[in-house]
């Protein structure tokens, strides 16, 4: 499976999108990813579907979009039409998380589940065969910079060997928070193949830092 490498542009410099985007773009990123935030599901606001459509028509890359809301189910198709490629709900934001994943999927995006560090990992074992991807949190979501959480390379382990064990290996496991140069190889080695990094890359050179990161999976 393909290892993708997504800069997240919570830490990147909204005074200059077009710049960072591009920036992605030369240096071999293979998504954008949006950390949406609502203030309530999250301790803090970020950005919608209004700068989702803007960006998608930047880029040839596609955009995944992280819904950290409630009531993701009313914002679905408002995400779809500005461009998302990829959208992940919270299992703990939707009552009928089947309807959802069916909803996304109905507007040909790829539909995925996202789990707090200690969400139970039940929720993706049931729901993995209607998932494209689970994104599994490594730290607490609603800010940017924080520290890796441990715990996720023993959840991935078992998360991949479930996912093989029952013919869903085509599943992506996507792993956000505390994503750095000197400890993607690890994160890949317990299972993931998609890794969401904001700080990690945005600090310094980002062409650098994505080429480097590349290397270390490499």
């Amino acid at each position: 499976m393909k290892n993708k490498i997504a800069p997240s542009l919570l830490s990147a410099n909204f005074a200059n999108l077009e710049l960072e985007i591009k920036r992605c773009e030369e240096a071999g990123a293979d998504l954008i990813h949006f950390d949406v935030m609502d203030g309530h599901f999250v301790p803090n606001i970020t950005i919608g579907p209004l700068l989702v459509d803007p960006i998608s028509r930047l880029t040839k890359l596609d955009i995944d979009c992280h819904l950290m809301i409630t009531e993701p189910d009313r914002y679905i198709e408002n995400f779809a039409l500005a461009g998302a490629k990829m959208l992940s709900v919270h299992v703990e934001a939707v009552p009928h998380l089947h309807r959802t994943l069916a909803y996304i999927k109905s507007f040909n995006v790829k539909a995925g589940i996202a789990l707090n560090p200690i969400t139970p990992l039940c929720f993706a074992f049931e729901a993995a065969e209607y998932c494209d991807f689970i994104l599994l949190m490594s730290v607490n979501p609603g800010f940017a910079a924080q520290s890796f959480i441990d715990s996720f390379h023993k959840r991935a382990r078992a998360l991949r060997k479930f996912l093989d064990e029952n013919n869903l290996s085509h599943v992506e496991i996507e792993v956000d928070g505390g994503v750095k140069i000197d400890n993607v190889k690890e994160m890949a080695d317990s299972g993931a193949n998609i890794f969401v990094s904001g700080s990690g890359l945005f600090s310094g050179d980002l062409v650098q830092n994505i080429r480097a990161m590349r290397e270390a999976l490499s």
